[in-house]
């Protein structure tokens, strides 16, 4: 566990054990959840970040580099590390998150989008990290059945369709 830097409040950490496609809104959302238990954090996010999510834990390369294994390579390349992600807020109906990184014994705060810090800590094999307020905030979609966590049947999913039209399928 890590503190929240405004609130020394513990943060819970968290993996995807998720994604659904909320059927009233046609959008991904990933589902993240703390180890032994039954809380979940639904986030709703664009369908390209879903796509990497989706591949990244299904264990699925990509033929070409993604934006997400980029910035993994440049912040490598720049010899620093993905310490941690953290999801800490909630406004306006707009997650916060912060990608924390090591470089040179300094640690830099990176202000991010949820979806982009969670396939970023994905492609790096970093930790999550979600403050606990937010776990009361949302339900899980109506449609919860949609969702899987189970690497092959993404895998044999994610073969079956193309990018472009991550939006018409369930996953």
């Amino acid at each position: 566990m890590t503190s929240d830097k405004e609130e020394n409040v513990e943060l819970v950490e968290v993996s995807v054990s998720g994604l659904a496609l909320d059927v009233t809104t046609n959008s991904p959302v990933v589902m993240l959840g703390p180890a032994n238990s039954e809380k979940v954090l639904p986030i709703w996010i664009g369908h390209y970040e879903a796509w990497a999510i989706a591949m990244e834990i299904s264990g699925m390369p990509s033929k070409r580099p993604m934006t997400h294994d980029l910035l993994r390579t440049v912040i490598e390349g720049l010899d620093a590390e993905v310490v941690r992600v953290e999801i800490f807020d909630l406004r306006d109906q707009t997650f916060y998150a912060r990608v924390i990184l090591r470089n040179n014994g300094n640690i830099l705060d990176i202000d991010a989008r949820p979806s982009d810090s969670i396939a970023l800590a994905l492609k790096a094999k970093a930790p999550i990290f979600a403050h606990p307020k937010l776990f009361d905030l949302r339900q899980p979609p109506a449609d919860s059945s949609k969702q899987t966590s189970d690497p092959q049947d993404l895998k044999d999913r994610l073969k079956k369709i193309n990018p472009e039209d991550f939006g018409k399928y369930s996953l």
